[in-house]
């Protein structure tokens, strides 16, 4: 029997089935994992799995065979509403990382809105471990991560212009987990 997506083990099972040919994205997703694995303080300790879960998953939609918009946050969270996994993680990758800027570059919006948002400790801790992970598994200053992906997205690529409108609300993000691991340690 399969492990449930919303364990860690059961996500980065499906992660590892997945991404690894990708190089460092795989690279990326195991930092983004164990970034998350840091951060579990900063949620409620009922979403500290899911948060791990979600890390593991956030970018399955690059996986080639997954490709249907070419938007990663969408095409992952479709492919993990066809294999039954629970809404919650399904919007958790869908909205990862302020998806909702790059889906307004990108005409899917409407797409995007098929998913609901849900602000929380959860998935501001999230984004904190996506912003602070680079591109091949280094551990990054939310300022180093946003330089890097403006440096490797050419100015007028849909990322490059999510991300610069995007970079207040992932501040913003990265700051409130900051602040929460502050208060709780680990």
């Amino acid at each position: 029997m399969p492990l449930a997506l919303d364990t860690p083990l059961g996500a980065e099972e499906l992660a590892e089935s997945m991404l690894p040919p990708l190089g460092n994205r795989w690279l990326h997703t195991q930092a983004v994992a164990q970034r998350a694995s840091e951060a579990r303080s900063a949620v409620p300790a009922a979403d500290a799995d899911l948060l791990v879960a979600a890390a593991w998953l956030h970018d399955i939609g690059y996986a080639p065979e997954l490709r249907r918009t070419g938007f990663h946050p969408l095409d992952g969270a479709r492919h993990l509403e066809t294999l039954g996994a629970p809404s919650r993680l399904v919007c958790l990758v869908a909205h990862h990382s302020g998806a909702v800027y790059e889906a307004e570059q990108r005409g899917l919006s409407e797409e995007l809105t098929q998913y609901e948002r849900e602000d929380s400790p959860l998935l501001d801790a999230l984004i904190y471990s996506d912003m602070t992970a680079g591109p091949a598994g280094q551990r990054l200053t939310f300022d180093e991560r946003i330089s890097e992906i403006l440096t490797r997205y050419e100015p007028g690529s849909a990322v490059h212009a999510a991300i610069s409108n995007a970079r207040p609300y992932l501040a913003a993000a990265v700051g409130r987990t900051q602040a929460r691991l502050a208060d709780r340690p680990v």
